[in-house]
Formats: C-alpha cells, sequence, structure tokens
C-alpha cells in the first residue's frame, strides 16, 4: 500500500518534502500532481525505479520517458540546447511544454529515444515539483498516470474517456506506486504541448495545454 503525503500546494512542508526525496532516493515510485496531469515519477537515477514506472504504464524500453528539470540552466545539463532552442525555450520556461532535445551522456539510456538519442524534458510551474527537484538535487521522470488496458493501443484515446476525481484515481494507483502526493487539488485532464528541438526547424508534435503560445514563437 502506498504511502499518502498531504502537502500544501502552495507552501510545501519541508518535513514531508524530505521524507518524499528519501523515499525516492531509495527507489521509491510515487504519483504526484504536475501542472498537467497527474504523474508517475521517480528520482532519475534510480534504474530499478525507473523500470518499475515503465512496468506500470506498460512500456517497452524503446518509448522514451519524459523528466522534470528545475529551471532552464538545469536543462543545459542533460540535453544540447542550441542557441535557436535556447531562445525559444526562454520564452516558455516554466510551463506546460515537454521538449524533444539530444540527450547528454547524463541521460540514463532507460529513458532515451534508443535510435534518436534525445529525450524529452519539461520545466514546471508547479509549486510542489519545484520543492520536490530543489530537495533531490536530480530530475524526476514524469509520465502520465494514464494506464491503458493491454488491449488498447491508443493511449491518448483512451484516456479521454477516463476522467477520474482525484480520490478514484489514488485507489487505483495505491497498488501500484510507494507515493502519493496529495495536495487537495483536482487532476487536470490536459496534455503539455510537445516541441521538437533536435532538428534546425522546430516543430510542435503534440498540440497540448498552451499550444498557441509555442506556435507563436516558433
Amino acid at each position: 500500500m502506498a504511502k499518502i503525503f498531504t502537502i500544501h500546494p502552495d507552501n510545501p512542508q519541508f518535513r514531508r518534502i524530505e521524507e518524499i526525496k528519501a523515499a525516492l532516493q531509495n527507489g521509491a515510485v510515487m504519483l504526484y500532481p504536475t501542472d498537467t496531469v497527474y504523474a508517475i515519477g521517480c528520482d532519475l537515477n534510480v534504474k530499478s525505479a525507473i523500470q518499475r514506472v515503465r512496468h506500470i504504464k506498460q512500456h517497452k524500453n524503446d518509448k522514451p520517458l519524459t523528466f522534470l528539470c528545475p529551471s532552464l540552466s538545469n536543462v543545459a545539463t542533460y540535453a544540447f540546447v542550441s542557441n535557436a532552442a535556447y531562445r525559444i525555450m526562454k520564452h516558455l520556461i516554466p510551463g506546460t511544454y515537454t521538449f524533444l532535445l539530444p540527450a547528454t551522456k547524463l541521460v540514463p539510456r532507460l529513458v532515451q529515444n534508443p535510435k534518436r538519442k534525445t529525450t524529452g524534458i519539461r520545466v514546471p510551474r508547479n509549486t510542489v515539483c519545484l520543492a520536490l527537484l530543489e530537495a533531490l538535487g536530480n530530475p524526476i521522470i514524469s509520465t502520465s498516470a494514464h494506464i491503458p488496458p493491454l488491449e488498447i493501443d491508443d493511449e491518448e484515446s483512451w484516456a479521454q474517456q477516463q476522467v477520474l476525481s482525484r480520490i478514484e484515481l489514488f485507489d487505483r494507483m495505491e497498488g501500484l506506486v510507494d507515493v502519493i502526493i496529495d495536495t487537495g487539488t483536482e487532476p487536470i485532464y490536459q496534455v503539455s504541448t510537445i516541441v521538437d528541438l533536435t532538428e534546425e526547424q522546430p516543430m510542435i508534435v503534440r498540440q497540448g495545454l498552451g499550444w498557441e503560445e509555442a506556435a507563436a514563437w516558433i
């Protein structure tokens, strides 16, 4: 059974953040709110936890995973950011955007796109996410908590039919994760906008929250 941590959404309690940090460092997988959907996550540096996240999501190893960073300067540690990409990201970070970028050697292969050697990175605006990132000192895996049935391949189509309340989501996930973060806020069933910055010409590959603003800068 997962341990539920009740966290203030605007002023996260230091002791509880420290407890969650310790759990993540020891390989815990958590369910937590972001500025888009509720996400399943773990410490980027704990391979066994990443493998558990993949198992929960029914993801094969060739499907890349997104992770959260606290700032644009931190992104540059884990991805190669061109001058053109930097200018776009500077206007959109923090926010509801996932940026596809060439990965550095610090990104575990288990997280990358194995063919393109790219990775997806977000810098969230969510206060609890930022508090966790600061405490942990490492990026945090962030993949939506939608768990599609095995017979359905289109995750987004399935997710549109599954609008769960916060409590229903917790009930569904409590046997799969170790930690659940409850800020008292209901899930937002809207995905991030994905911006591909791996090529010379930037491209929006998924329209999600804030896609119009992203389009204005591309």
